[in-house]
């Protein structure tokens, strides 16, 4: 018996929020925009490169071109209420969205008129979904260390179990140096609101071992790396930081060559809390269940060591106590004999 992974009870806790889309939903926002896109935005086989071409600058150079058309409310809404919806029909009980506003503000009169439109989508998208969407505010590496204050300020300001949830950094993990964003994180934390950081994807344990020291993380996006390193990756472990594992994004970026070479067995055996995480579907072609696919299929987990790995992705959201458990009930019921029957 192969059981459906769509029917896996997960939580999904590292997807950015314009990298959410399908390049349907892109051309719809384009349509919407009247803007023109690329033909190498809506070519999926064009986006499938072979491995000498991979790499971060050709992603983000494409990641700024699709940002360009969500240029309203209406299109921020639609991101949110369709990124719930995509969750919904694979499993997902809980989506932490990541945002960095700074990219949408101009077009909605500001900051703080941004991060209302999307907490107050999130609430809707929740209701009509089931789906617990929660929010991230991330700030980004390739801005100035004060942009990051004062997001990390309006974190604080609107931080709460329906508002925002926790407090991220993302962008090219080889910019600026990780200690210069130290005092957003401390704002955030004095505010109740978790550190969940990019790092080790691009780059390996050294600066891993930054973002510990200087950050002080919950969960780690991505964090793959530490596979590289056991002590690190055993301090970890013992300090219970999670790491967000999107394996396709690894792929796709050129951190490994195939899907094979990605040592998620690695870090599961090695005791590792992980949350396997889609990152940005528009330009990876490959939403939350194909991470769970690809576990089974090219690294050879079971359905019960595919189970533990959604538990741990339930234990690692901010969700409340009691969602996680019951979450974590329908989890063993997916793991019964005639639960499901086709992956």
């Amino acid at each position: 018996m192969t059981r459906d992974l769509d029917a896996l009870p997960k939580a999904h806790l590292h997807l950015h929020f314009t990298g959410s889309m399908s390049i349907a939903s892109l051309q719809h926002l384009a349509d919407l925009a009247g803007i023109g896109l690329h033909e190498s935005l809506v070519d999926a086989d064009g986006l499938l490169v072979p491995p000498d071409q991979r790499g971060w600058f050709r992603f983000q150079r494409l990641y700024d071109m699709a940002r360009k058309v969500v240029c309203s409310e209406e299109a921020m809404r639609f991101i949110i209420a369709q990124a719930a919806r995509d969750d919904a029909a694979e499993g997902s009980r809980r989506l932490e969205l990541q945002v960095d506003p700074s990219s949408y503000a101009p077009h909605v009169g500001g900051l703080q008129p941004a991060i209302e439109i999307i907490l107050d989508e999130a609430r809707a998208a929740s209701s009509a979904t089931g789906v617990q969407v929660a929010i991230v505010l991330a700030a980004s590496r390739v801005r100035h260390p004060l942009d990051a204050r004062t997001i990390a300020r309006l974190a604080a300001r609107y931080a709460g179990p329906e508002g925002v949830v926790a407090f991220g950094l993302s962008n090219n993990e080889r910019a600026g140096a990780t200690a210069e964003w130290a005092p957003a994180f401390t704002i955030a934390r004095n505010a109740g609101l978790p550190g969940v950081p990019h790092g080790g994807e691009l780059l390996g344990p050294t600066h891993l071992r930054q973002v510990v020291e200087f950050l002080r993380p919950t969960r780690i996006g991505h964090g793959i790396r530490s596979a590289e390193d056991r002590r690190l990756l055993d301090e970890l472990v013992r300090s219970g930081i999670a790491l967000e594992v999107c394996p396709t994004s690894n792929v796709h970026l050129g951190v490994y060559a195939e899907a094979a070479d990605v040592p998620l067995r690695h870090l599961v055996d090695a005791g590792a809390t992980v949350a396997l995480s889609a990152d940005d579907p528009l330009l990876f072609l490959s939403r939350l269940t194909a991470q769970y696919r690809l576990a089974r299929e090219q690294l050879g987990f079971s359905d019960p060591e595919l189970a533990e790995l959604a538990r741990s992705s339930i234990r690692a959201s901010l969700a409340s106590d009691a969602d996680k458990a019951r979450w974590l009930a329908e989890v063993d019921d997916w793991l019964e004999p005639g639960a499901s029957d086709a992956a």
